[in-house]
């Protein structure tokens, strides 16, 4: 009975795979998927190039990281020069004037006000643990909420759709070939190749934002949590293909233009911070947040009155994030076979 099964699925998946991998039509979710990647390799570019212009001001204006922390509001400027040394650039605007210092490290800027220090500001270098936290930031906000998902219904609600408007969908009907078999076919084509392109996008996007840190950085980061946070990050990209390709498998056959259904669930998944606890469990995106390592925060500088809207939810454990998606799943797939039971082909209309 199995085999009945799976012979003809795996026959549609092979043939599938070669269009959903090199459709003309879905090029750009290649661009979507790997546009994050330039971000991040553009980020640590900058950083290398700011670390090595930090060591060259050091070595010809030393100081110590020491000297420049006892540095506190009050000091005169005298004070200042006694403990850091000559800065590597200050401005003189009369009452106001500015000390700029670095240790090769971290940069240091003293602002004065009459002769004397105002406050110091630090631009410290980027660490793993500010950067994994810029990361879960853009997976969670980006990544998921609108790479993933945009992805899911170019993909997903044109393994039918796409069909019916190049008319070549009655060749799959005219064989004898079970409904049922051609949706879940179809679904495993489009997950794997969304899943691919997608958890390829997730582990580039790592490596890219680990460019400039030192080999000795990254291998205590790995052997500490880095491992698991990798492969969170990419069994979350996984479940997110899996939990928005059924439900944009379902779209594609229940209508015929899938933007507007699309453009529903986006508006639910992305006010789902603004949402009650119990109405924010109804989505896919607080069980795919409930699977991250890190759950990204709203930004700090948000406005107090949507601070005062977000409410807050416990994420649920793994297993029941888990579970729940497949089961969510393997119910939309099943509404799908029995909608694809239903499906008649009317080109003249479609």
């Amino acid at each position: 009975m199995i085999g009945m099964w799976l012979s003809p699925i795996g026959s549609v998946v092979r043939l599938e795979m070669k269009k959903t991998f090199f459709s003309k039509r879905g090029l750009w979710v290649y661009l979507v998927a790997l546009a994050p990647v330039a971000v991040m390799f553009l980020h640590s570019m900058v950083s290398l190039a700011n670390g090595e212009e930090r060591r060259a001001l050091a070595a010809a204006h030393p100081t110590s990281a020491a000297a420049l922390q006892s540095i506190m509001p009050g000091m005169t400027v005298d004070e200042v020069l006694e403990r850091a040394g000559e800065p590597f650039d200050r401005v003189d605007l009369g009452r106001r004037g500015v000390f700029r210092y670095t240790d090769g490290r971290d940069a240091y800027n003293v602002n004065f006000f009459n002769n004397q220090v105002a406050r110091v500001t630090t631009r410290t270098r980027d660490t793993i643990a500010y950067d994994s936290t810029i990361f879960a930031t853009v997976f969670q906000f980006f990544y998921l909420r609108l790479a993933i998902f945009f992805g899911c219904v170019g993909v997903f609600t044109n393994l039918f759709r796409g069909e019916l408007l190049d008319k070549s969908l009655h060749y799959y009907l005219l064989t004898p070939l079970r409904r049922e078999v051609l949706v879940i076919g179809k679904y495993i084509a489009g997950l794997t190749a969304t899943t691919v392109i997608f958890c390829t996008g997730t582990v580039l996007q790592i490596w890219a934002l680990s460019l400039h840190f030192e080999k000795s950085e990254i291998a205590d980061f790995l052997n500490a949590d880095g491992w698991s946070h990798i492969a969170a990050y990419v069994g979350v990209t996984a479940a997110a293909c899996l939990g928005y390709g059924s439900v944009f498998l379902a779209a594609g056959l229940l209508f015929k233009n899938p933007i507007i259904p699309a453009a529903s669930v986006e508006v639910w998944e992305s006010l789902n911070i603004f949402l009650p606890a119990t109405l924010k469990k109804v989505s896919v995106i607080y069980y795919l947040q409930s699977l991250c390592p890190i759950v990204a925060q709203p930004d700090e500088n948000m406005n107090r009155f949507l601070k005062l809207m977000i409410n807050a939810a416990e994420p649920v454990s793994a297993p029941v994030a888990i579970i729940g998606l497949f089961v969510v799943t393997g119910l939309v797939l099943l509404l799908s076979g029995r909608l694809a039971r239903r499906l008649e082909i009317n080109y003249s209309t479609d």
